[in-house]
């Protein structure tokens, strides 16, 4: 069985909150931010959209591409961090806008390697007979859980969506190697702290503003770097590659330092590297989804391609995957 992603799509909301935009609110600078993040500028969602809205929006450029019709999808997968609801599932959302009536629909919490965990689970029910075209996206308004009021947190996160259209056919595989891990024992690097089971939400957790998320950011910084060399190494054994034999890498968008990092770590030349956080932030699991719709897009992946996608995240979690383009 050869797991094939057909088609990328991407939405990105049309407001942009820039670093200039950034220092009128809370104790930064445009230098301080690009020196130390990269990011120059993120998109937010419009109050009226849910990351449902998001996500639908990139679903539909993919069906297109992809030239399907919702009715053909079995299964609607969206892996995000900021879902409309605890429940209902967000994919319920998306397959009601989409009028998917035949799929399945749920989401998986992976925090920012979300895309990556929801790929392998699309290419676990791909070996199903029942399945044949998964819908798998990758969606966040992390704006709606961003404490404006610290400066270490604030400027990093963005608004965004990427989809791809994920099917079976006879032939060899898109999807080469993967490696998940996970290291729960430092979860509390980033977090949301309130609104679960753990801490309901009550006056205190929002007079403590423990909605917003939390970072250690030096620990995360540590732990990133250490954990995407890995994830990244590991995936290229399983392949039997190495990595002056690929051709892009496609890293999570969280961090330029943390990016750089990375690629020396693991030799790879700059010009193979895809970087777009200066325009988009931190999406978390959209980050890569619409890195590769972009491109995409531009039409930079060819035919044939070994790309690379790696990404970690709050948990802590890390994610890899080799793909043949």
């Amino acid at each position: 069985m050869g797991v094939k992603i057909v088609a990328m799509g991407s939405y990105i909301p049309e407001n942009i909150l820039t670093n200039a935009d950034l220092e009128k609110i809370v104790e930064t600078s445009d230098s301080w931010i690009v020196e130390r993040t990269g990011i120059r500028e993120r998109h937010i969602a419009s109050p009226e959209d849910a990351t449902s809205d998001l996500a639908y929006r990139a679903a539909v450029k993919a069906l297109q591409k992809a030239e399907l019709e919702p009715e053909q999808i079995d299964v609607i997968l969206v892996a995000t961090a900021c879902p409309d609801y605890l429940f209902p599932a967000t994919a319920c959302i998306v397959q009601a806008h989409l009028g998917a009536k035949r799929s399945a629909c749920f989401d998986i919490e992976a925090a920012c390697p979300g895309f990556i965990y929801a790929l392998e689970i699309a290419r676990g029910l791909l070996s199903i007979p029942n399945y044949r075209n998964i819908l798998v996206i990758g969606a966040e308004t992390l704006s709606r859980i961003t404490d404006y009021t610290d400066r270490n947190t604030c400027v990093l996160f963005g608004d965004g969506a990427g989809a791809a259209v994920v099917t079976k056919d006879n032939s060899d595989s898109d999807i080469l190697s993967s490696y998940l891990k996970g290291n729960g024992e430092v979860h509390k690097l980033l977090m949301l702290p309130a609104g679960g089971s753990r801490k309901p939400a009550s006056f205190e957790t929002v007079r403590d503003r423990d909605h917003y998320l939390k970072m250690q950011g030096r620990e995360v910084f540590k732990h990133a770097v250490n954990g995407m060399q890995d994830a990244a190494q590991k995936v290229l054994e399983r392949a039997g590659f190495r990595s002056e034999d690929i051709d892009w890498l496609v890293p999570h968008q969280a961090n330029i330092r943390i990016i750089e990092a990375t690629r020396e770590k693991l030799g790879i030349q700059p010009n193979k590297v895809y970087v777009n956080i200066d325009r988009m932030g931190n999406t978390s699991a959209a980050s890569i989804p619409i890195a590769l719709s972009e491109m995409e897009d531009k039409g930079l992946l060819k035919r044939g391609q070994l790309v690379l996608i790696v990404s970690f995240g709050a948990g802590f979690i890390y994610g890899a995957m080799l793909l043949r383009w």
